[in-house]
C-alpha cells in the first residue's frame, strides 16, 4: 500500500480520535463544573472562576480514565465511515487486504497509547492534585466526626509507648500537606490522652506542622492553638503510600516512588500495578482497535448492523472490566503486577488477531 494511502488513513483515525476526545472533554467539563459547584458554592471561597479553573485542571484525569474507550468509539466511526463510502471497498479491490489498511490506524491508537502515558497521565495526576489541595484548602475545618469512612489512617509510633493515629479526609502530594485533619493521642495502656484537629498538618523535617488547632482532652475545655507541631517518624513516602491513591502519582515518579517503599518496607504493589499498567496502557488501544476491527470491517459486505456494533461496544466494556479486575488483583498482591497489567492486553490483542486471521484470510 502506497505512504499516501496509508498516511490518509493514519490521519482519518488520529481526527476521529481527537474529535471523541474533544466531545468527552466538553461533556465532562460540564458535568464536574456543575457537581463542584452544587458541592462548594457554599464556602466562602467560592468563586465561578475558581471552580471554572478547577474543573478544567481535572480534564485531562477523566480523559486518561476515558481513553480506552475513546478509542474504540473512534476506530469504529472510522472504520465505519471508510466502509459506507467504499474507500475500503475499493481499497480490497485494489489487492490491499485489511492488515494493510489496519496498520495505520493501530499506528494511530500506538501513538494516541504513548501519550497518553509519557504526556496526559504527567498533566493528569499534577492537576488532579492540584484541584484536590484547592478543594481542600477550601473545605478544610475542624471536624466533628472521630470516625470518617472517606478518611483513610495512619498509624505513628510514640516514644515511651503508645501511638498517634492520623486520619485526613483530603491529601496533597504538594508539600506532603493534609487536611481536615484528627491525631488521637493513644497511650500505652490504649486509653486517649487528647484529641487534636487541625485545618492542615504538612510534614516537616522530621516533624508534622500544624494549623487552626483544636485540643481535647477529657473533662477540659477545648485548647485552640494557631499552630503547633507533633514529632514524628513518618516519611514521605510512607505517606503517600497509605493516603495517595497510586493513580494520583506520575509516570516518571512511580519508578522512584516504588523504590522509596521498598526502602522503608512499605507494599509497592499498588505502585508497581499502576507502574504497569501505565506502561501497558498502548498496547491496551491497540487491543481496543484489534476489536472495533472485528465488528467494523464488513458492514458493507453484509448490511450494517447494530447487534454488530453493540458486540464491539460490548467487547470492549468486557476488556475494561477484565482489565481493572486485574488491577485490583495485582494491587492486593494476589497476582504478579506484570502478570495483571499485560495478560487482559495479551487475551484481547491475541483473539483480535485470530478473528481478524480467521475473517479475512480463511
Amino acid at each position: 500500500m502506497g505512504r499516501t494511502l496509508q498516511t490518509y488513513f493514519f490521519f482519518h483515525a488520529l481526527r476521529m480520535i481527537l474529535f471523541f476526545a474533544l466531545g468527552v472533554a466538553v461533556v465532562a467539563y460540564l458535568i464536574d463544573f456543575t457537581e463542584l459547584s452544587n458541592r462548594t458554592s457554599g464556602l466562602p471561597q467560592y468563586t465561578v472562576a475558581s471552580a471554572l479553573m478547577l474543573s478544567a485542571i481535572r480534564i485531562p484525569f477523566i480523559l486518561q480514565v476515558a481513553l480506552p474507550f475513546i478509542v474504540l468509539f473512534a476506530t469504529m466511526t472510522t472504520l465505519m465511515l471508510l466502509n459506507r463510502k467504499y474507500e475500503l471497498v475499493v481499497a480490497r479491490s485494489t489487492g490491499i487486504s485489511a492488515w494493510q489498511f489496519l496498520f495505520p490506524v493501530l499506528l494511530a491508537a500506538l501513538i494516541v497509547g504513548i501519550f497518553g502515558t509519557t504526556v496526559l497521565n504527567p498533566l493528569a495526576t499534577k492537576g488532579y492534585s492540584r484541584a484536590e489541595s484547592i478543594e481542600g484548602q477550601w473545605r478544610s475545618r475542624p471536624s466533628k466526626t472521630l470516625i470518617s469512612q472517606n478518611r483513610p489512617w495512619l498509624r505513628q509510633a510514640q516514644d515511651g509507648g503508645g501511638l498517634m493515629l492520623i486520619g485526613a479526609t483530603r491529601v496533597s502530594r504538594t508539600n506532603t500537606t493534609l487536611f481536615d485533619v484528627v491525631f488521637l493521642d493513644i497511650d500505652a495502656n490504649d486509653e486517649v490522652r487528647r484529641r487534636i484537629d487541625a485545618r492542615t498538618a504538612r510534614l516537616g523535617d522530621g516533624e508534622w506542622q500544624l494549623s487552626s488547632v483544636n485540643i481535647n482532652r477529657a473533662g477540659e475545655a477545648t485548647e485552640y492553638r494557631e499552630g503547633m507541631t507533633i514529632p514524628t517518624s513518618l516519611s514521605p513516602a510512607v505517606i503517600t503510600e497509605a493516603l495517595v491513591p497510586a493513580e494520583m502519582i506520575s509516570f516518571f515518579d512511580l519508578s522512584d516512588q516504588i523504590e522509596a517503599a521498598r526502602s522503608y518496607g512499605v507494599s509497592a504493589n499498588p505502585l508497581r500495578m499502576q507502574y504497569q499498567s501505565m506502561l501497558a496502557l498502548p498496547f491496551l488501544l491497540v487491543a481496543m482497535t484489534l476489536i472495533a476491527a472485528t465488528v467494523s470491517l464488513r458492514f458493507v459486505r453484509f448490511g450494517q448492523s447494530g447487534g454488530m456494533i453493540l458486540a464491539g461496544i460490548g467487547a470492549g466494556f468486557v476488556l475494561y472490566v477484565f482489565t481493572v479486575m486485574a488491577k485490583s488483583f495485582g494491587s492486593a498482591g494476589i497476582i504478579p503486577p506484570v502478570l495483571a497489567a499485560w495478560l487482559p492486553v495479551a487475551v484481547a490483542s491475541l483473539f483480535g488477531v485470530a478473528y481478524l486471521l480467521y475473517r479475512e484470510d480463511g
